[in-house]
């Protein structure tokens, strides 16, 4: 029996890419394994921490690293590291920065990279203790701005790397770099869901921080690679406000193997095969009224591809947001297909093949096919207000547990 009927659970199929909300990745056999070995087993967790720091540090280039419970903790540990050092007298005292006036408590980030990842980033930010001192506006940022954010009371310049930020018209990783450590500041970059685990740091980044249970497939956990003493000093947040934020060592050998694991796996093999999902889409769903698929590069830089489904509700008989929905329902006996639907409202989705199983690029193409079939014979077009959708989210979710 799957997991997921044993506990009542509908057995969803992701097309949406690695998102926390679904699981965010597929665990594979070599964590697995390992994972289990080591969980009726007792370790001392310091030095099972020292252990990943060294495989971070080769995965990464960086002098070290550690792992904890997730990139959103990941960022504020290392904020809160930016603010005290090493030092356990002002680790215990976070997030209360009052009364300190020598304290640099002061965290710049571009307009454009306060995004809504789940939970703002600002928060994030927020409870280490540090405050957030925005740069720019949120389509436009310059390094001259930059520049006069930075005070004498910054304490780390945050760069967030992912397909919530505007993705144009801001400073550049490279300029934002130089004008942080031009004026002795700390970059750390947010790279939860970032392939490349070597760029930020070869960049001259003095943090960057990662998931390990996205790209690389490992348990819910977060990477911190980089600068050894501000690596060691948020590691010591496990002291202070980090304690609630604590890893398990299954999280921890997790992260190792996954790392491991990454270095070893053939990526060119698997973009040729989700390519192969890609073009099978493409080439079916563009034969259909009302649609227009084409393939669309990862916006972050990724090694990957998605497509981007364009809907046109006049011609499809369904809007965007109403043919997700439907994938999301599923009639009885039909697979529920989850797509990357964050822009609907513009009139189309993604499909991400990356978190594909055997055979379900098929299905997902079925699913669709059947979708656009029932709108097309539908006695009224299936296009419903886009705020009414949103209403509808937000509502279900409050009502959660029920």
């Amino acid at each position: 029996m799957d997991i997921r009927s044993r506990f009542g659970l509908r057995p969803v199929i992701n097309a949406s890419g690695t998102m926390t909300g679904l699981g965010a990745s597929s665990v594979g056999a070599p964590v697995i394994d390992a994972v289990a070995r080591m969980l009726p087993q007792f370790v001392e967790i310091d030095d099972l921490q020292r252990k990943a720091s060294a495989v971070i540090a080769e995965a990464c280039g960086s002098e070290a690293g550690y792992v904890t419970a997730s990139c959103s903790a990941a960022i504020t540990l290392t904020i809160a590291a930016a603010m005290t050092g090493d030092d356990p007298g002002l680790i215990e005292r976070l997030p209360d920065t009052s009364g300190m006036p020598g304290l640099r408590n002061e965290v710049v980030i571009q307009t454009g990279h306060l995004v809504n990842y789940g939970a703002p980033v600002d928060q994030a930010i927020r409870l280490s203790g540090a405050r957030v001192v925005p740069v720019g506006a949120a389509t436009e940022a310059h390094g001259y701005q930059l520049n006069t954010a930075i005070t004498e009371r910054t304490a780390a310049a945050l760069y967030v790397v992912s397909h919530h930020t505007v993705q144009f018209g801001l400073i550049p990783f490279e300029e934002f770099v130089a004008v942080a450590h031009a004026k002795g500041v700390p970059v750390i970059v947010d790279a939860a869901s970032e392939y490349d685990l070597e760029r930020f740091i070869a960049g001259g980044a003095d943090l960057a921080l990662y998931s390990a249970h996205k790209f690389l497939g490992g348990l819910t956990a977060g990477i911190v690679a980089g600068n050894k003493a501000l690596v060691r000093a948020a590691y010591f947040q496990n002291g202070g406000i980090g304690r609630g934020m604590k890893v398990g060592k299954e999280g921890i050998v997790g992260a190792i193997v996954a790392l491991e694991q990454w270095q070893q796996r053939d990526h060119l093999a698997i973009r040729a095969r989700e390519r192969g999902y890609l073009t099978l889409w493409r080439e079916t769903l563009n034969r259909c009224e009302g649609v227009w698929a084409e393939i669309d590069a990862d916006p972050t830089g990724n090694p990957l591809d998605r497509l981007k489904l364009h809907i046109d509700p006049k011609l499809a008989r369904i809007s965007a947001w109403d043919l997700a929905d439907a994938l999301a329902r599923a009639p009885e006996g039909e697979a529920p297909v989850i797509v990357r639907d964050h822009e609907a409202e513009l009139q189309f989705f993604f499909l991400d093949p990356c978190n594909l199983h055997a055979g379900e690029a098929q299905i997902v193409l079925s699913r669709i096919l059947a979708e656009l079939e029932r709108a097309r014979v539908a006695p009224e077009p299936i296009v419903t207000p886009f705020h009414q959708r949103d209403a509808r989210r937000l509502d279900a979710r409050r009502n959660w547990p029920d």
